[in-house]
């Protein structure tokens, strides 16, 4: 599970990029009851538009929305890992045979960050904390409950990953035959602290991102069906589901109206004690 007691390499942050932020915010705001707080605007030409803002369920935040300025960038969510030590991390990015997107940068005293893309091509972020140490609120309807890594070479993402954060994995089989799946959980750390998975897939099954790997957010929700019906309301699309995934839940794999993925669940219940 995710918590909100991060450490090294544990998911600490997502936010969207997106060609049209008041639209989008306008979409999951349908979806999850997100509300949407907006940074101080920045006036270009003479217009004040939004350039990045908080979201918020119950005052708490659940990620944000940015305008997605990146030529030839498809809109998407970005997954944030916490890190002790930004600059560190950019050192260990490039020995495993990653590449900077966006050097280290403050975010004023909020904390550090930066922006990296794996040697399979997938692209990820860290946040260094600073007063700001991350999301208010996971693992509960309308948050962040899993991380998922769609990769042509799972081997080889397992192999960078645990170079740059130390995690550890777990395969499993997949129902029917149908491939592995692997499981992650940051160093040190017990079972119970599994955060996300990696999942090999051909490139054909990428065409969401051209073909090449990328990271998605799966967020929980107490009524798979029900939402799902309100992304279709909304503008989105489904790629898949909702169908039930034998001892994880009912799930649904999505897209906004602008082309950014991500995946609903409603876990399974946890057997009654006693």
């Amino acid at each position: 599970m995710i918590t909100t007691d991060f450490v090294k390499g544990s998911p600490n942050w997502i936010d969207l990029g997106a060609p049209d932020v008041a639209a989008a915010a306008g979409f999951y705001g349908a979806v999850f009851g997100w509300e949407f707080e907006p940074f101080a605007p920045q006036t270009d030409t003479g217009t004040d538009t939004v350039q990045y803002g908080a979201l918020k369920q119950n005052g708490k935040s659940v990620g944000a929305i940015g305008q997605l300025t990146e030529e030839g960038a498809r809109s998407a969510w970005t997954i944030y890992f916490n890190t002790p030590d930004a600059d560190a991390t950019v050192q260990d990015v490039r020995k495993a045979g990653g590449t900077v997107r966006v050097e280290p940068g403050d975010a004023g005293d909020m904390g550090r960050m930066a922006h990296f893309t794996d040697p399979q091509g997938a692209q990820f972020a860290v946040w260094q904390p600073g007063k700001d140490q991350g999301l208010d609120a996971v693992d509960e309807p309308g948050t962040l409950s899993w991380t998922e890594l769609y990769t042509t070479d799972a081997a080889a993402s397992k192999a960078f990953y645990g170079s740059v954060f130390g995690w550890r994995t777990e395969d499993m089989e997949l129902p029917g035959g149908s491939g592995t799946y692997s499981l992650i959980t940051p160093a040190g750390l017990p079972n119970e602290r599994m955060q996300g998975g990696v999942m090999e897939l051909p490139s054909e099954y990428l065409a969401l991102n051209g073909g090449s790997p990328y990271w998605h957010p799966v967020f929980a929700t107490a009524d798979c069906d029900a939402s799902v019906a309100k992304v279709t309301a909304n503008g989105g699309t489904v790629q898949m589901g909702p169908e039930d995934a034998e001892g994880v839940g009912r799930l649904a794999v999505c897209v906004d109206p602008h082309g950014a993925d991500f995946v609903l669940l409603t876990p399974v219940e946890p057997p009654a004690a006693g």
